[in-house]
């Protein structure tokens, strides 16, 4: 069975109560007033968008791996808008953006004998835990555990990005100071250096049958996977090598 297919009766099964993207034209008669004009209600409008965009952000977070809770709020439409009963299954598909987080467009459309399509704007709300700091902080300073929170917050508003675990966190060092309460993005931070300028050093070389080791100078500071100058205090040789951790380099042979 399709998996998309298997979703979406799933949904169906826990929203019954809702009006969805999908249903008959039988549900739009059952309005009295529209009924009696022959036109189609607002309510099955937003409840085919909402039930729609349940469906979109459910495979969303199943394809992403993603874990958070969401609210769709669908907004008002114009009561002046008068669309004719459509005597076929009505068409949903995602305007704007790609993903269906923030704010968001879907266009509902008849492809019916009386064919017309509307635009429904919507809110996703997208809610994740996301590392914000515990305290003021200065541009250098190394995160600890004790530097950070994980907070919800609304990630659909979030356009800069966001830190969701302490794996990218502890470790790495602020490019920038922050406040307290404030959201950590991928800019705020970089891999915090493990090797510093003037740091005594082991630097390795070889294959995967002969390994060499001898005793070296750090001339410059690093990250793990940075490249740096190393003085041999053998050779007295000035070499490039590759930050492995805290006081391991290797060379390449």
């Amino acid at each position: 069975m399709n998996p998309i297919t298997t979703l979406f009766r799933h949904l169906i099964a826990h929203r019954r109560h809702r009006s969805w993207a999908f249903l008959p034209v039988l549900f739009c008669l059952s309005h009295n007033g529209a009924q009696a004009e022959g036109l189609t209600p607002p309510e099955v409008l937003i409840g085919s968008t909402e039930g729609f965009l349940e469906f979109k952000v459910e495979e969303y977070l199943q394809n992403s791996g993603i874990e958070g809770r969401y609210e769709i709020q669908v907004s008002r439409l114009d009561p002046r808008l008068r669309l004719a009963t459509c005597d076929r299954d009505l068409t949903v598909s995602l305007e704007s953006p790609a993903q269906p987080v923030g704010r968001v467009t879907v266009k509902v459309r008849c492809e019916g004998s009386t064919p017309w399509s509307v635009f429904v704007p919507a809110q996703v709300r997208l809610f994740r835990n996301v590392i914000v700091a515990a305290r003021p902080m200065r541009k250098g300073e190394e995160l600890s555990s004790r530097d950070y929170n994980l907070v919800e917050r609304d990630v659909g508003l979030l356009s800069q990005g966001y830190l969701t675990a302490p794996s990218q966190a502890e470790g790495y060092k602020l490019t920038r100071p922050v406040l307290v309460d404030q959201i950590l993005t991928p800019t705020h931070v970089e891999m915090a250096e493990v090797v510093h300028k003037g740091d005594q050093v082991v630097i390795s070389a070889g294959s995967s049958t002969v390994q060499v080791k001898m005793p070296g100078e750090a001339l410059s500071a690093g990250a793990i996977g940075d490249q740096i100058r190393v003085r041999n205090l053998n050779s007295k040789r000035v070499v490039k090598a590759r930050v492995t951790g805290p006081g391991q380099v290797e060379v390449a042979m």
